[in-house]
């Protein structure tokens, strides 16, 4: 009989999201048929995997009552894997599967046509089912895109004993090393290998244990050198590492599907840098290949190698990086409790509907499954830290606990994994700053070389300002002072401030404050020396800086000496009911020009100790209008000359305003009479312009962007049409 699998065909590669169909075309009739074309017990091997994948994606069955079933056979078999049933025992599970099928209403239909196309409707509608929406949301990926549907007959690698089925990586997909990289199982079918239901075997022998005497390179190998030959032909063709399913039936090579391998930020990185020195891509290739957020988790801090915590098991490094948190067994439960707490989601193994589990969660680590399962291919695309096959834990899901030996980890108790070696430890590990690779260093000089826009940083303190130059940012574009505010030390000198009764108990808070400011402002202009710094005057309402629980009142009550009465009256004072179109920004500085003032000073005497070696900008927040900002400036302009009489050195200065309100952006060309630079702050902005508040708009975002309302969040990606054209007005 002609069989067929029925799988999805999507735009671009989003692993085990959508639904796949084996052995379409087999029933009672026709398995006859495939028995007399090899063995019985490989034909009825096929039809309980198709009853069983038919009934979860067409007829949506719990797959779960169909793996209880299996489980059964095999424990009153006594046998422990799949393939050890024997002709009876499937014949015995295939009556079982359709009496659960009926159980539920349902029936298999023997009508080979019916099973085709109603395959294709199944495989279709995955596109909308409920983990690949939710891996479109967390990749940015249009719903709109769809899908195709590709019909292929079928190879098999259950067949017999020379059978096998694998996926390979023809460079390393974790460190980007070229050295080929695969796994396989001998009589079986793919979602053995993808799922992880299993632990897969080696495609290339490398050391002399059990494992790597089982490799394809000396079991089959013939297979083996033609799988080498015909991945680097893919690779030279599509000029890219790429990630191959392949199958063997009967000693012949059958490849099934290659697309652009997920992988690790550092694998991107390295990957691309060395297909430009083999002379496969060009420098502008390369940068145009990296997704610039995945640069991202190259500053992730990596376990500190001197730790000596105690290690707990020891996996497959599966996906690089370094991971802490709560353990948590469920992934609904990650995904509840990933709100608001760092947490590792512990599985047996992972299958696609756990896509918002891993999401939530800081790392993943499975017991079973390889290199190229499910959890590790997805934790690779996400750039989380996995270890698969960590065979020497049991779970224990009645009890929320896992064990190794003689050590049990309870749910919520608090582990690490390394990504990157394997290793899982008992506690939280001390983690360091990375060291980037001499790959990272070359590409990101190459990206200086293309680039035509300037990129400055947000840097709000000096180590701030030291990590920005690490990444040759072209200075600073935005420095939040009110963080400096922040640390316990200084934040009860802006408390008094704020709650001064009258101005020479005011200024003598602000002149402490003043110093403060002035010595992160030295430090920042050193090792900002000969680059541009913004700097934005205090923007946040001063509620944000007071006391606010009872033990917190209380403490700064006999810090101060102020009687909690006053504290309260005074944050009762301070209350608005929409704080962020209150007193803040700007207008902080018309009724409390001392603040401002002061900022101006610590500004204009930290420079000038400096040597005025850094281009001093000051921006002005949440203008509205020309008379504000000719307001401010001029008792700024007031401060600056101040200084200058005082310190013997004329301050050389760029002063403007951030336009973040859409009365602003509409008057800019007024405002312009008095600013020397604008600054787009686009949250507010957006904030104002769409009527949205940023921090309660994820209640409806979701929706929002299925229903194509917004194609991203708004906060993350510039409305173009509507936030945009106040952008180009405002220009």
């Amino acid at each position: 009989p002609l069989l067929f699998s029925v799988r999805s065909g999507a735009r671009v590669s989003m692993p085990g999201m959508m639904d796949t169909i084996l052995n379409v075309g087999l029933n009672d009739e026709t398995v006859e048929g495939l028995a007399l074309r090899a063995t019985p017990r490989f034909a009825y091997d096929s039809y309980r995997r198709l009853i069983q994948m038919y009934a979860s994606v067409v007829l949506h069955i719990d797959h779960s009552e169909f793996e209880f079933l299996l489980d059964v056979k095999k424990r009153v078999a006594g046998i422990q894997f799949d393939h050890e049933l024997d002709v009876e025992q499937l014949k015995s599970l295939i009556i079982d599967y359709k009496k659960c099928i009926n159980k539920n209403g349902k029936e298999f239909p023997q009508d080979v046509m019916k099973q085709l196309w109603t395959s294709i409707e199944a495989v279709f509608k995955s596109w909308m089912n409920e983990r690949a929406q939710k891996y479109r949301e967390i990749n940015n990926i249009g719903s709109m895109w769809g899908t195709a549907i590709n019909i292929q007959a079928m190879v098999f690698g259950n067949l017999n004993d020379n059978s096998a089925t694998g996926v390979c990586f023809t460079r390393n997909p974790s460190t980007g090393e070229n050295t080929f990289f695969g796994e396989y199982l001998i009589n079986a079918q793919g979602e053995d290998v993808v799922a992880g239901i299993r632990t897969p075997l080696p495609v290339l022998s490398n050391d002399n244990n059990h494992a790597s005497q089982m490799a394809m390179s000396k079991q089959m190998p013939d297979v083996y050198n033609k799988l080498i030959a015909t991945c680097k032909l893919l690779e030279q063709h599509f000029k890219d590492m790429q990630d191959i399913e392949f199958t063997v039936e009967d000693g012949k090579l059958w490849m099934l599907q290659t697309r652009s391998g997920k992988r690790s930020a550092t694998a991107a990185i390295k990957i691309a840098v060395d297909l430009v020195n083999e002379g496969l891509i060009t420098k502008e290739e390369a940068i145009l290949r990296i997704d610039p957020n995945i640069l991202d988790q190259l500053l992730h801090p990596v376990l500190d190698p001197q730790a000596n915590n105690e290690k707990f098991a020891r996996g497959l490094p599966s996906s690089p990086g370094a991971a802490s948190g709560r353990v948590v067994f469920s992934s609904k439960e990650a995904e509840i409790r990933g709100k608001t707490e760092k947490l590792l989601l512990v599985r047996n193994e992972t299958s696609p509907e756990d896509i918002g589990g891993m999401y939530a969660a800081q790392g993943i680590l499975t017991v079973r499954g390889g290199m190229t399962s499910h959890a590790a291919v997805v934790a690779r695309g996400m750039g989380k830290p996995c270890i698969t096959g960590a065979g020497q834990i049991h779970i224990d899901v009645k009890n929320s606990t896992m064990k190794v030996g003689d050590n049990i980890i309870k749910e919520g108790d608090t582990i690490t994994i390394n990504g990157s070696t394997g290793d899982v430890y008992i506690g939280t590990v001390k983690t360091t700053v990375p060291k980037q690779s001499t790959e990272f260093k070359i590409f990101m000089d190459w990206v200086d070389q293309y680039r035509n826009l300037k990129v400055r940083t947000n840097a709000d303190t000096p180590q701030d300002a030291k990590n920005a130059l690490s990444f040759n940012a072209d200075g600073i574009g935005l420095c939040r002072t009110e963080h400096m505010f922040f640390k316990p030390e200084r934040l009860v000198f802006v408390r008094k401030m704020i709650l001064s009764v009258n101005p020479q108990e005011r200024q003598d808070e602000l002149n402490k404050l003043l110093e403060f400011q002035k010595e992160d402002f030295i430090e920042i202009f050193r090792i900002m020396e000969g680059l541009p710094v913004t700097i934005r005057l205090l923007d946040p309402p001063l509620h944000e800086f007071l006391p606010i629980k009872q033990e917190e009142i209380t403490e700064f009550s006999n810090l101060s000496g102020i009687s909690v009465k006053e504290i309260l009256e005074r944050l009762e004072s301070l209350v608005e009911t929409n704080p962020m179109l209150g007193h803040r920004g700007c207008r902080l500085g018309i009724t409390s020009p001392e603040i401002y003032q002061m900022q101006a000073r610590a500004i204009f005497e930290a420079w000038i100790i400096t040597g005025g070696k850094v281009q001093l900008e000051i921006m002005i927040p949440l203008i509205l209008g020309a008379q504000e900002l000719k307001i401010i400036k001029e008792y700024v302009e007031v401060v600056a000359h101040q200084v200058s009489n005082e310190m013997g050195k004329q301050v050389d200065y760029l002063l403007g305003t951030m336009i973040e309100l859409p009365r602003a952006a509409l008057q800019a060309h007024e405002i312009a009479k008095h600013a020397e630079f604008f600054s787009f702050g686009t949250n507010d902005l957006t904030q104002a312009t769409m009527g949205i508040s940023r921090d309660d708009s994820s209640k409806f975002l979701k929706p929002y962007i299925a229903a194509e309302i917004f194609a991203n969040d708004p906060f993350a990606s510039l409305d173009q049409v509507g936030v945009g054209e106040l952008i180009e007005i405002a220009f």
